[in-house]
């Protein structure tokens, strides 16, 4: 019998190469080289190019040859490849006609889509080499990060409180006091204060690779940047700016150690993804990897070529394509098989129920393929359910049973009642039950409730501006949504007024109590707990500075509102049935309705009509929540300018309410656990609010 080489193998110079592995796509470390593959539909060739780490020249082009083409794919092994120092790229043969959606051009070498590590942006803010034309390489990950019997943790999802955070705001300024400032780090520093919060899940801003650099521009001496970084790059790899050991090659062990170290505790991670549009842009957009790999496949393109512009950033990818769907689903396995992260929140979701003309699908592939992939099982799933192209889908997003949303009805209905807007009272109550108007056949967890997040205003700005104030952006104050709902409380920004900050501070208290009491996933805005400001500014995508950046010294100066969202949390981790998944408001064990509605006489409220005083109550039954005894929780809202007396409900024998939190005031909690002097009713002042518990 006569032996056969597994691996017969080609040379050049000090490599050795042969035909190579179809799956994976992208680059894998193998047994002393690696493994390449890359997908092109429309190509009449490919070339792999080898850099040595930084140089402008490459050491080593590879064409592969026709036999190692199989279907659509280009695959090789390469051999004896230093896996540390190398960096890679391909070029791509083919007709180059923009008018017919063809961009082959050999003479750029283009990032691998499915690179595992992206060179070129290591230090963050460092000013590229414009004259260097391949400005973004692959680099080769090895997956070898010790774990230590850690998993994504699989938090109930109807338990969660979100955390939404930007990885640089969060700690870049000099008040953060960790030591390795605006990076993944300074995220594992800051655990502790976390834990002290409450919050159990934290939701990053985009941390695929991006480029700062994208669209920077200087504005009155000011550096801006493409700094939220919703203009993905690569899907597979981390920000490597957002890594203090990035200069090291680093950053994926960094980033892996961070969700580690959240894990161990007791805090998730879900990463906001982008994945409607790249950095490629329009037809006059830089050419970095898709759109010269095969253009046609992988973006919705009009007739005579140019870009559909569902995203408003230029382009749209055609992501319920076959091969781009896949694109999408290996990346998110990967990102919970390699990094162990807990869930996703999918920018301009909309955008992925779209077919190939642009069209909106009833049953859209990918989000059907996405809810019952096998990996993303225990996977959060979070939609922002519309689009720049005014598919608006809160509601009635395409869920497959497993979809929550983003309800961007919950933020506005709620911003509009607290600043006295009475006709929208009526939602209002729909919105606290956990809108099962909206999400009757999913559950109350599908909703994820929220009054500010990274887009828009700030809590703190939201009660002290009428108007965006945008200028800084040098956009002419054009840009950022106009519709705010929001209120200054009687002047336009910063005031001395004690009166007027005394009731901004009421009103962000106001709409606390009233998100973590209502049923549904709350999400709070990083900084909102201690009063951060953006002073006014509605759409910060571009400030790489103190409008951005959180300002820590307001958890010291405003520490009785941070003292009150805190035990606001706790509160609700305390009652499972605030975070309960169904929309029972019936009678249970107790003898009352779980869930009740009363305006300031007990049980009398048209909830068809307009008001701007109301209450709700829980009645939490402790067999059915495995809780120590039943007790009675009721909100009061007072959104008028003049006080107003709520009459309490009566309760069971041996049961007395108490007052657990009080908005009126500085005070944190002011009267916490007294007994009131008069147990049939409570006096709210004016915009202000308060929880009453009953218990033996």
């Amino acid at each position: 019998m006569r032996l056969i080489d597994t691996f017969p193998t080609n040379k050049i110079g000090d490599l050795e190469y042969c035909a190579g592995r179809v799956f994976p796509f992208g680059a894998t470390i193998i047994d002393g080289g690696v493994n390449f593959s890359i997908f092109s539909k429309e190509a009449t060739g490919c070339t792999l190019v080898l850099y040595h780490h930084g140089q402008d020249e490459p050491y080593v082009e590879i064409p592969f040859p026709n036999e190692f083409r199989i279907g659509n794919v280009y695959s090789m092994m390469v051999f004896g490849i230093q896996t540390e120092t190398t960096e890679y790229g391909y070029r791509f043969d083919g007709e180059y006609a923009p008018e017919k959606g063809l961009c082959f051009d050999r003479n750029k070498v283009l990032l691998d889509p499915y690179a595992k590590s992206v060179s070129g942006r290591t230090i963050w803010g460092k000013e590229p080499d414009a004259s260097k034309q391949y400005q973004h390489r692959g680099q080769f990950i090895r997956e070898d990060f010790d774990w230590e019997g850690d998993k994504p943790l699989e938090i109930p999802q109807n338990e969660l409180i979100i955390y939404e955070m930007h990885v640089r705001s969060f700690t870049e300024h000099d008040s953060s006091n960790v030591r390795f400032k605006g990076t993944y780090t300074g995220i594992t520093e800051k655990i502790p204060y976390l834990k002290e919060l409450g919050v159990n899940c934290i939701e990053l801003m985009p941390i695929f690779e991006f480029d700062e650099f994208e669209n920077a521009r200087v504005v009155d001496g000011k550096q801006l940047y493409n700094y939220w970084g919703y203009s993905t790059v690569d899907f597979f790899a981390p920000k490597a700016g957002y890594a203090a050991a990035a200069q090291f090659g680093m950053e994926a062990d960094e980033l892996k150690h961070m969700v580690k170290t959240l894990h161990n505790n007791g805090i998730e991670v879900i990463l906001d993804v982008v994945f409607n549009h790249t950095a490629e842009g329009n037809e006059k957009g830089p050419c970095i990897s898709y759109r010269g790999i095969d253009n046609r496949t992988y973006y919705l393109l009009t007739p005579d070529g140019h870009y559909y512009n569902f995203s408003g950033c230029g382009n749209t990818m055609n992501c319920n394509n076959p091969v781009v769907r896949n694109v999408v689903l290996e990346c998110l396995r990967y990102w919970v098989s390699a990094y162990h992260v807990d869930g996703f929140r999918f920018d301009l979701a909309s955008i992925l129920s779209r077919d190939e003309n642009g069209m909106p699908m009833i049953n859209p592939p990918l989000l059907d393929s996405i809810a019952h992939d096998a990996v993303l099982g225990k996977s959060v799933l979070i939609a922002e359910a519309w689009d720049a192209g005014g598919l608006y889908q809160v509601g009635r997003f395409p869920a497959f049973g497993r979809w929550a949303e983003w309800n961007g009805k919950y933020r506005d209905v709620l911003r509009r009642f607290i600043k006295g807007e009475e006709e929208y009272a009526p939602e209002l109550y729909r919105r606290i039950r956990g809108s099962y108007d909206m999400y009757g056949n999913r559950g109350a967890e599908a909703s994820v409730n929220f009054v500010t997040c990274h887009d828009g205003f700030t809590l703190y700005d939201l009660v002290s501006y009428n108007y965006k104030h945008n200028e800084a952006n040098g956009e002419g104050n054009a840009d950022g949504s106009n519709d705010n709902y929001s209120w200054n409380c009687g002047i336009e920004g910063e005031t001395d007024d004690a009166g007027i900050k005394a009731l901004r501070f009421r009103q962000m208290k106001n709409l606390m109590t009233i998100l973590l009491t209502s049923r549904g996933i709350p999400m709070l805005l990083s900084g909102d707990e201690f009063a951060n400001t953006q002073w006014g500014n509605n759409n910060a995508y571009c400030q790489d500075n103190e409008i951005s950046w959180l300002n820590w010294t307001y958890l010291k100066k405003n520490k009785e509102l941070f003292g009150y969202i805190r035990k606001l949390i706790s509160f609700r981790k305390a009652h499972p049935m605030l975070m309960t998944k169904s929309f029972d408001y019936g009678y249970n064990g107790t003898g009352y309705p779980e869930l009740s509605f009363h305006g300031t006489k007990a049980w009398q409220i048209d909830e068809t009509k307009p008001g701007l005083c109301f209450a709700y109550m829980y009645a939490e039954d402790h067999l059915k929540y495995n809780t120590e005894h039943d007790c009675f929780i009721y909100i009061a809202v007072n959104a008028h300018w003049d006080e107003h007396r709520f009459e309490l409900p009566i309760v069971p024998n041996g049961y007395i309410w108490r007052l657990a939190f009080e908005a009126y005031g500085f005070s944190a909690g002011s009267g916490c656990g007294e007994k009131l002097a008069d147990p049939s009713g409570i006096v709210i002042g004016p915009r202000s609010s308060a929880i009453l518990i009953a218990e033996p």
